[in-house]
């Protein structure tokens, strides 16, 4: 089991000053946020937010990240993905709660191509490792809430039971949240890590989308 004496991890990191270059939408009863790359493309990226939300600067400068390097992205649906952006190869990017989303869409969902899972919450993962898409795990070194031990568990289960391809990686000297919660000004010991941390994302993604 996660730490469960601790508070969620969500709160940790350095809030961006950033405004987006997307756009806000409602999708019948959601509201989200939307970002196209500016050339033409049929791949989308789902990003699934942590408790804070799609309003997050961090969250919305990340999903912008996404958007440069070539993906449509949106933390909808894959009907409107498909409908409205034109998608057809979709993947699926999530932080702490929503790394364990991922980890359960890469469970159940055979609409989806592939999946990055930052930091996500082990003890939602239960004993199931049998993955339906490529699935990479993203955890640090020093988080407090994921214990390393937890990690390496998953490994063993991964070993075991996964068919399809997956990664895990443990960035040294990191905490939760590190990739999109840490600003690289503030935390310039941690830059070399931020910048791994979302390069990996982006080449898994580029790797299977």
């Amino acid at each position: 089991m996660a730490n469960e004496s601790r508070p969620c991890p969500c709160g940790i990191g350095d809030r961006f000053d950033y405004e987006g270059c997307g756009q806000e939408v409602q999708v019948e009863h959601i509201e989200a946020y939307v970002c196209k790359p500016p050339a033409s493309t049929d791949k989308a990226v789902i990003v699934i937010h942590d408790i804070f939300g799609w309003q997050l600067p961090n969250t919305r400068y990340m999903a912008d990240m996404l958007a440069a390097n070539g993906y449509i992205e949106v933390d909808v649906v894959l009907k409107y993905l498909s409908e409205h952006c034109g998608a057809k190869k979709i993947g699926v990017i999530g932080f702490c709660w929503g790394g364990a989303a991922v980890q359960h869409l890469m469970l159940k969902n055979p609409h989806l191509k592939t999946g990055v899972s930052l930091y996500g919450v082990i003890k939602f993962f239960d004993d199931r490792s049998s993955l339906l898409h490529p699935t990479f795990f993203i955890f640090a070194e020093m988080d407090e809430y994921i214990p390393l031990e937890q990690v390496t568990l998953l490994e063993q289960k991964l070993k075991q039971n996964c068919k399809v391809d997956y990664e895990v990686k443990i960035y040294p000297g990191q905490t939760h949240g590190f990739v999109h919660r840490k600003r690289e000004d503030i935390n310039p010991q941690d830059k070399p890590y931020i910048e791994e941390g979302r390069k990996d994302m982006i080449n898994w993604l580029n790797k299977y989308l």
